[in-house]
């Protein structure tokens, strides 16, 4: 009876050892997986290293394309700036003028002697008359009020006079020797009841061979803006 007795105990501590292994390890393993689950949810927010590399070259080609705008040059072409600059001693060369620098959108200059022509100067039928004189003296030069500011600012002038005995007055030689036209396109246009254009413009254009010269045209005093303008549109002023 006692071997019996020796021999359920022995059973019972074993089962009983049995039990408690088995609830270690099922909460050892428990805690495992719980803490694994808990680094792959810590993991899953921080990008791995592909992630970094991909989104990278993006960044970069980014940052390049903002830089490329900022930096990119203007390549619109700038207008040229052009003056309209005449004397009109009777005021006929201004209405041409005046039409002229509306119709191009540029500035205007008067050219004004410092000593006005008076109605006995412009008497060309007297040979002792002021403008007579002038006219017969190549080398005359008639004193001008005033000047152009900046005239280095322009790209182009458009010089207007009216035509006495067959030439530009010699206010206009004045005018063309006070600046540097060197690298500028100059343009001269005049007025005349009859006379044509001719070789007007000569004695200018020896006086500034550094510039370019285009053909310059005659108009009468009362040429419409029309006819001033399909004259100027035609020019190679570009």
């Amino acid at each position: 009876m006692k071997k019996i007795t020796v021999i359920l105990l022995a059973v019972i501590m074993v089962l009983s050892l049995a039990a408690c292994t088995s609830g270690k390890a099922s909460t050892e393993n428990g805690g495992n997986i719980d803490s694994l689950q808990n680094d792959v949810s810590d993991h899953s927010a921080i990008p791995s290293e592909a992630e970094n590399e991909s989104e990278q070259p993006n960044r970069v080609a980014d940052s390049e394309s903002n830089a490329a705008s900022s930096t990119e040059p203007d390549n619109e072409p700038e207008e040229n700036k052009i003056l309209v600059a005449y004397f009109s001693a009777t005021n006929h060369t201004e209405g041409v003028a005046e039409k002229l620098a509306d119709g191009l959108g540029a500035d205007l200059y008067e050219i004004t002697p410092e000593q006005p022509y008076t109605d006995e100067d412009l008497d060309y039928n007297n040979s002792e008359s002021r403008s007579s004189v002038e006219m017969n003296d190549p080398s005359a030069r008639p004193g001008i009020s005033g000047s152009v500011e900046n005239m280095e600012q322009y790209d182009i002038v458009f010089i207007g006079y009216p035509i006495w005995w067959g030439e530009a007055p010699r206010i206009m030689s004045t005018f063309i020797e006070s600046y540097d036209f060197s690298g500028k396109t100059l343009v001269a246009f005049c007025t005349s009841a009859s006379s044509g254009f001719g070789s007007s413009d000569s004695a200018l254009r020896s006086a500034t061979s550094e510039a370019t010269w285009l053909d310059g045209r005659r108009f009468s005093a009362d040429a419409s803006a029309e006819d001033v303008m399909e004259w100027a549109d035609g020019l190679p002023l570009n």
